[in-house]
């Protein structure tokens, strides 16, 4: 192995040495000591490895026999789909047998320790890279997160610090992502990779519902009869939905076969009214395989998207229409407000992912109809219905800076070419509602009410032109302004509908994560939604296009992209 660089020997930075911590390398109060050089952390950060750099083998003691840790290394290597990876991208069949070979045989030749020494090292740092910062960059998937953790740590050195602390299955798992979501989605894929080997209750279609026909998926509601009913129940009890030792009344679609199909399509994002149709067959009809793959990407996307950035948190999950603002305290990461979301619409103003932090909120806010919502939609609608401009409260912000309450032709006719601007003004009909969460970012997306509340009670929300609808924003800006008491619910109840817009900037920014997951543990059951923006199907892709490292160019650091 070839020695470290100066300039990665240098690199002793927080991240680095937290990763120790967490492995068990270091102490909590190293960690926080991390740039004091004068700490033995810090010096054994800088300094290399003993018996590691230079040369010298990572996986063979002085004898030439293998160390303990190169077995580990391996277990690593084979379990790596227990983490959604490919062992096969590792090599690992391959190195199982090389290092039990040379186990068996004792001490390798010069030639053959150093080949296997350098084999297994490439594999290690492959899949730790692998494991820490995924496969894929994001950025490829226009997906415009920060990075989960800046690259200012050397996998090279933390590997061989692992081999040399006898730490090697700690350091492994300190790298993968630390939060609940990730260690109860690992459970559900083994679970269903369970499923998926042992289960036959897919290997039979479901018959046709009820009232199919050409063009018509048809429809099975409770008490009905159905030749598929045992079939049903075999999937529902598979799934856990249905009690194993629950018994089902041949043909009649009735409890506990009907509650059992409640549970399932709560689960898959659907009514949960238990009525059979065409969307509940489609979920029905995904094998289990099919889901193992599904939370793969999951749990890939989740190693590269910035989650608990900070002990305030905001995440907005897509697929799910979900807003979840997160506290992290001694105790772990508690929800402290959940509610149901409106994002844009998947056909054409897909709201983009990123994170950006919150830093002002707007209290009955005007709404700055967006150039290209005017000139698609507001302008004609208001050539063909003129009473709209009154009965909603729209104006015209002239070049200069000027207010223009009356509708004329020349103002639409400015606004078109640029000249001229609509915004509507605060108040009941407002499209922003009551408030306005902002975090500034290039595509102008931000949080907001909206006085069209019966949306939220759908079950799929993609309506909007791409920014955020909220359904309890006074719940929101509490949480906002937990760190401000002087706001009161009260006081900001009464800004909300003062009808004259105010801003309030934070005194603490808030990350706020726009994220994407299809599969998420909730009360202990697996949940999956529809890939409503296609983003897992580009995953897939380019997971299955992306280059295969080679072994003889191994990542040096956390910094090389895979």
């Amino acid at each position: 192995m070839t020695p470290l660089p100066s300039r990665y020997r240098q690199r002793c930075a927080a991240g680095f040495v937290l990763l120790l911590s967490i492995a068990g390398l270091a102490s909590a109060d190293d960690s926080s000591t991390a740039a004091d050089a004068s700490t033995p952390l810090a010096e054994a950060a800088t300094a290399p490895a003993p018996q590691t750099v230079d040369g010298e083998p990572v996986w063979f003691a002085g004898d030439g026999r293998l160390r303990t840790e190169a077995g580990q290394a391996v277990a690593l290597l084979v379990a790596a789909p227990e983490h959604g990876l490919s062992a096969e991208d590792y090599d690992a069949a391959g190195l199982q047998r090389a290092v039990a070979h040379a186990e068996a045989v004792g001490p390798l030749n010069a030639p053959a320790q150093a080949a296997l020494d350098a084999a297994l090292t490439a594999a290690m740092l492959h899949y730790l890279h692998d494991l820490h910062f995924g496969r894929i960059d994001p950025a490829l998937l226009h997906e415009d997160f920060a990075q989960t953790v800046q690259p200012d740590f050397d996998l090279r050195l933390l590997l061989h610090e692992a081999v040399a602390r006898h730490r090697l299955p700690a350091v492994a798992a300190a790298l993968a992502p630390q939060v609940p979501a990730y260690g109860r989605l690992r459970v559900a894929l083994a679970e269903y990779r369970q499923l998926a080997a042992s289960s036959s209750a897919w290997q039979l279609p479901l018959p046709a519902l009820p009232g199919a026909g050409r063009n018509q998926p048809g429809k099975l509601v409770p008490g009905q009869t159905w030749s598929g009913v045992d079939r049903l129940a075999e999937r529902l009890r598979a799934l856990g939905d249905l009690d194993a030792t629950a018994t089902v009344a041949p043909l009649f679609y009735i409890e506990p076969l009907v509650g059992a199909m409640r549970r399932f399509q709560a689960r898959h994002g659907l009514p949960a009214d238990g009525v059979l149709g065409k969307a509940s067959i489609a979920a029905l009809g995904v094998t289990p395989s099919s889901r193992v793959h599904q939370i793969e990407l999951t749990l890939e996307r989740a190693r590269w998207t910035p989650l608990l950035q900070a002990q305030r948190m905001i995440v907005i999950n897509i697929p799910e229409f979900v807003l979840r603002a997160y506290e992290v305290g001694d105790g772990g990461v508690d929800v402290r407000e959940e509610m149901r979301v409106i994002v844009g619409k998947a056909l054409d103003t897909r709201t983009p992912l990123f994170d950006e932090a919150m830093r002002y909120i707007e209290f009955s806010p005007y709404w700055n109809v967006p150039p290209s919502i005017a000139k698609a939609e507001l302008v004609p609608k208001l050539r063909r219905q003129p009473g709209e401009w009154a009965r909603e409260g729209y104006e015209f912000v002239l070049a200069d800076g000027s207010v223009q309450t009356a509708l004329d032709k020349a103002g639409l006719d400015a606004v078109l070419r640029g000249g001229a601007r609509i915004r509507q003004r605060p108040g009941e009909r407002n499209a922003l509602g009551d408030i306005k969460f902002v975090f500034p970012n290039r595509d102008n997306i931000y949080l907001h009410h909206t006085p069209s509340v019966g949306l939220f009670a759908r079950e799929r929300r993609d309506f909007s032109h791409g920014c955020i609808r909220v359904e309890r924003p006074l719940a929101l800006a509490e949480f906002v302004l937990k760190n401000m008491p002087e706001w009161t619910e009260a006081r900001i109840s009464e800004a909300m509908t003062a009808g004259k817009s105010a801003t309030l900037k934070l005194d603490e920014p808030i990350p706020v994560l726009i994220a994407y997951g299809t599969a998420l543990v909730k009360q202990g059951r697996i949940h999956f939604f529809d890939d409503i923006y296609g983003h897992d199907r580009l995953l897939d892709e380019a997971l299955r296009q992306r280059p295969r490292r080679s072994a003889d160019a191994p990542p040096a650091s956390g910094a090389d992209t895979p």
